[in-house]
């Protein structure tokens, strides 16, 4: 159960790390209501994700969700650049992601 939540509160962070691109410096009420938000249900989530994963692992995992999250959002609806390198290095990132699973 926490890696389930772990995983979900990665997500979160990509969620309210484009909430907060979005929220134009906090100004704009919506975009920051759903930053706050899911900022606040992500950190709860690694929080009791990190009772049973040792917080190295937990950090980085949720680290490297909301990271390539980010990244995949921003090149999608954002018209973020992308490129062989971009892709490979995000690859890079899940594969990280995914070994400390499996040695956990």
């Amino acid at each position: 159960m926490a890696w389930l939540v772990l995983v979900v509160s990665g997500l979160l962070e990509a969620v309210w790390a484009a909430a907060l691109a979005s929220s134009q410096g906090l100004t704009r009420l919506r975009p920051s209501l759903l930053f706050l938000t899911a900022m606040t249900v992500s950190m709860v989530g690694l929080g009791y994700a990190l009772r049973e994963i040792p917080v190295g692992t937990g950090y980085a995992v949720w680290v490297g969700i909301g990271a390539v999250g980010t990244a995949v959002y921003g090149m999608v609806f954002l018209g973020e650049t992308v490129s062989v390198a971009r892709l490979l290095c995000l690859v890079l990132i899940v594969s990280g992601v995914v070994g400390l699973r499996f040695v956990h």
